[in-house]
């Protein structure tokens, strides 16, 4: 019968006329006064919610001696007749984004990012290889890059900057600024970064959305969501 014993025992002595009073606890009377409290209170503030309807009433009802309302209760009582607040569902607009990288010459535009990996050395305790490179976004060539076992921070980017400017200008800078794409990580957008790419005639720009092959993430956004599926 899906009960206890106490249970059934208590089932078996009830008398013939007993009515369960958990099937109706609700309090018509006390429900159509509280109706009417937010009815007065809509009329002045047709905004409010069921939440801030309940403070009200809250505060009213402390300053008048009675008991608080119920928040639940509150809810029921708006929800039967249909006093709460339409959900909003407007949609959002889009940011568009064309995810287009690649421009039409060499030197217009340079990209460059960082990753990691794991390699097995002759102590064998897998340690990391973070490498930082540019690569130009017209003819793809990896201008010049650093690699190191302990990360990378501003300097090593401040480094591969100064070497990709000497290798496509030699030792003169830019006549038009390149513009300089990056991730938005500390180590490209630290003020002595930024600072010294102006020097070099590099234009900063960070990518905040990427094209749509990485989800919209950030290149760096997007290998963390993927290790994390792992």
């Amino acid at each position: 019968m899906s009960v206890s014993r106490a249970q059934l025992s208590l089932r078996v002595k009830r008398s013939v006329d007993w009515q369960d009073s958990r099937c109706n606890r609700r309090n018509n009377e006390a429900d159509a006064e509280i109706l009417s409290d937010i009815l007065d209170i809509i009329s002045d503030m047709p905004s409010y919610g069921y939440r801030r309807m309940w403070g009200i009433l809250r505060k009213q009802r402390r300053a008048e001696g009675l008991l608080p309302v119920n928040v639940k209760r509150l809810y029921r009582i708006m929800s039967e007749h249909h006093l709460l607040l339409l959900p909003n569902k407007l949609e959002r607009p889009k940011r568009e984004h064309e995810g287009k990288i690649g421009v039409a010459e060499s030197d217009m535009r340079w990209c460059s990012d960082g990753f990691e990996f794991d390699y097995d050395n002759d102590n064998d305790n897998g340690e990391k290889l973070w490498v930082t490179f540019a690569l130009d976004c017209c003819d793809r060539e990896a201008i010049d890059w650093a690699a190191s076992t302990g990360g990378y921070d501003n300097s090593t980017v401040q480094d591969v900057m100064l070497r990709s400017v000497e290798k496509r200008f030699g030792d003169r800078l830019p006549d038009t600024p390149v513009q300089w794409l990056t991730d938005n990580v500390s180590a490209y957008t630290a003020h002595e970064t930024r600072k010294f790419a102006r020097e070099l005639n590099l234009e900063p720009s960070v990518q905040h959305h990427p094209h749509s092959a990485l989800g919209y993430h950030s290149p760096r956004g997007y290998r963390q969501q993927r290790a994390s599926l792992t």
